[in-house]
């Protein structure tokens, strides 16, 4: 395994055991737009999977430039990685049961326990 591969390898590793970061997203003045997230990391897709309301700036800004960067601290300052890419933004939730409700109440899950699509919350 090659040094980079190794290097990749450990900042996915760091990625992939956390859930909390610092999503930046780019605001319309170009300036960066920083958000403190929760995020499940999916190892197969390599993607980081976020919830957010449609009317969020972090919403906005993605639906007019879709790049972001998920900043994720390690256990000190100098330790941390940045998983950056293009997003894809899914349908916003609209009624019980359609495919947006079930993947945000899969997401919630990791963060709070299973949900069920009438908010409640059972740990």
């Amino acid at each position: 395994m090659s040094e980079q591969a190794a290097l990749d390898d450990k900042l996915l590793g760091l990625v992939a055991s956390h859930q909390q970061g610092v999503l930046a997203t780019v605001a319309a003045d170009g300036r960066p737009q920083l958000s403190n997230v929760l995020y499940v990391w999916d190892a197969g897709h390599r993607t980081a999977r976020i919830s957010t309301t449609a009317d969020r700036a972090k919403a906005r800004n993605l639906r007019r430039d879709p790049r972001a960067a998920l900043h994720v601290s390690g256990r000190h300052f100098w330790q941390f990685a940045v998983a950056e890419g293009p997003v894809t933004l899914s349908d916003v939730a609209a009624e019980p049961g359609d495919a947006a409700t079930r993947e945000l109440l899969e997401l919630h899950g990791a963060f709070y326990g299973k949900v069920d699509e009438t908010r409640s919350t059972s740990r």
